[in-house]
């Protein structure tokens, strides 16, 4: 371990958690004086009492909210003042990032040195790529006849309400919170009550950064109370959810029930990752599956948990996996030098373990982990886990399990691999590994995902959209496309007399 690092025990000790929701540009109680124990999910720890808010603390955050929009304290600044001040709250997360990054990894499990170099630096780049852009955006003029003007302006929607879930609680935030403030929106955030700290945390950090009172709220509560107030109240004009499928069902109900209000969905996966036998690198195509299952606890939407292997390829890609799984092994997430953490809560980890007994129950073998670990800690630990001889109709292989489970199934044909990739009620992500690049684009495009990885795994970036098809929701998260789901086009007709 690094001598100069931070004793992350001591600053968890040490470190004062606020649990008050964040309203109009302050901390105040649930309305109600409600309250929820958030602990962690290491060792069972009480981190804070946080504010359990119902409906009435979501009016008071929407009609915040709406009042900032409409006097136009952040919605009527230019462009290039948005993102003065975005960047300098993109700024001040860097600054507060050894906080932030203890926030996280306290809540949700992850190991500190993932929270560092990945949550808190992507949250910052997204904002500030998002206020980098707010200036850069121009508006249209239509090709009509001489005698017309027609001008198609963006326009920023008004309130926006972000739901986001417990695995990526800044990443997801700052998903939601760059576009929309970015384009002049005002937003309240309901963060998982599994993982609310750096939500709340990220909105005093905007404010002090320059960011308007009322523009942003963040309201902790649960999804049937704070989440679907929410997503049914009359003031708000869109909904951007991240989470699973079955509560984005909910979220376009609660849209039919109330305003019609606009609906994103970002939903779960199942995602597909494809070996054929021309690749020439079995062992990388292993080590790159397992990296990318096993991270983050397998707490990932886009997570490749279904692995289909071409039959001659097989028994040598499931020996790297089967060396590799135990490279992931849960350790203490505050020691600095763990792969993997805790999963997030103890009905989580039933979740996932009953996934386990369904795979010997319904004949799939299993080459690697498969048990709870640490539990003496008090704390919510599962061994990296590989299912071999698994087909494609089993629970493992058909539902998202959302933890650190790898199913492995065999193919003989390309036709054969397609068809079983694709019969999936989810579409995020997928992958295909083979070096005939006719075979690589052919495969690419027959896949129904919403991206589709070639020779490798979950190289990403804030340039490019991230979402799905089918069940996996609808509308793109990151890129330029972002600001499609939070902004309006106005088409403006102009009528030009002749002399």
């Amino acid at each position: 371990m690094n001598p100069s690092a931070p004793d992350w025990h001591a600053a968890a000790r040490a470190l004062r958690i606020d649990g008050h929701a964040f309203i109009a540009g302050a901390r105040v109680a649930a309305h109600d004086g409600a309250s929820f124990d958030c602990r962690s999910p290491i060792d069972g720890r009480s981190l804070a009492q946080v504010a359990r808010c119902g409906a009435a603390d979501i009016d008071a955050a929407v009609a915040s909210a709406r009042r900032a929009f409409d006097d136009g304290r952040w919605s009527h600044r230019p462009p290039a003042a948005r993102k003065k001040t975005l960047l300098r709250f993109a700024e001040a997360i860097l600054a507060a990032k050894d906080e932030l990054a203890l926030l996280e990894t306290l809540d949700m499990g992850k190991p500190i040195q993932q929270s560092l170099a990945v949550d808190v630096a992507s949250t910052a780049r997204c904002i500030a790529w998002y206020a980098e852009a707010a200036d850069k955006l121009y508006d249209e003029i239509a090709p009509t006849p001489r005698s017309a003007l027609a001008l198609v302006t963006r326009e920023a929607m008004g309130v926006i309400g972000a739901v986001v879930p417990w695995n990526y609680p800044m990443i997801m935030a700052a998903w939601k919170l760059g576009p929309a403030l970015a384009a002049g929106n005002s937003v309240v955030l309901k963060p998982s009550e599994k993982s609310p700290l750096t939500a709340l945390r990220l909105a005093e950090i905007a404010v002090a950064s320059g960011l308007p009172e009322g523009v942003f709220n963040v309201i902790p509560g649960f999804g049937d109370e704070a989440g679907e107030a929410l997503a049914l109240h009359m003031d708000v004009d869109a909904i951007g959810f991240t989470g699973s499928t079955r509560v984005g069902r909910k979220m376009l109900e609660y849209a039919g029930r109330s305003n019609l209000k606009r609906v994103y969905n970002e939903l779960g996966g199942k995602s597909a990752f494809v070996v054929f036998p021309d690749f020439r690198d079995i062992a990388r195509a292993a080590q790159t599956v397992a990296a990318s299952m096993f991270f983050n606890q397998g707490e990932s939407c886009n997570a490749p948990s279904r692995v289909f292997v071409h039959r001659k390829v097989a028994d040598e890609f499931l020996a790297v996996v089967a060396q590799e799984a135990p490279k992931y092994a849960p350790g203490d997430p505050l020691s600095g030098h763990a792969e993997t953490g805790a999963i997030v809560d103890e009905t989580q980890l039933r979740t996932v373990l009953g996934y386990v007994d369904a795979g010997h129950a319904e004949g799939a073998t299993l080459r690697a982990g498969g048990r709870q670990v640490r539990a003496e800690t008090g704390g919510f630990f599962v061994e990296p886990t590989v299912f071999e001889g698994v087909t494609n109709g089993m629970r493992i292989a058909r539902e998202e399990i959302f933890g650190p489970v790898m199913s492995v199934i065999t193919f003989e044909t390309e036709d054969e691999a397609i068809a079983m990739a694709n019969d999936s009620s989810y579409g995020l992500q997928a992958s295909v590994w083979s070096h005939d690049i006719n075979r690589a684009h052919r495969v690419a495009r027959a896949l129904k995902a919403g991206t589709v990885h070639v020779n490798q795994y979950d190289e990403d970036d804030i340039t490019v959209p991230f979402g799905g098809v089918k069940q996996s929701g609808n509308g793109r998260d990151k890129s330029l496309h972002a600001f499609d789901k939070y902004t309006e086009l106005k088409t403006t007709w102009i009528r030009i007399d002749a002399e």
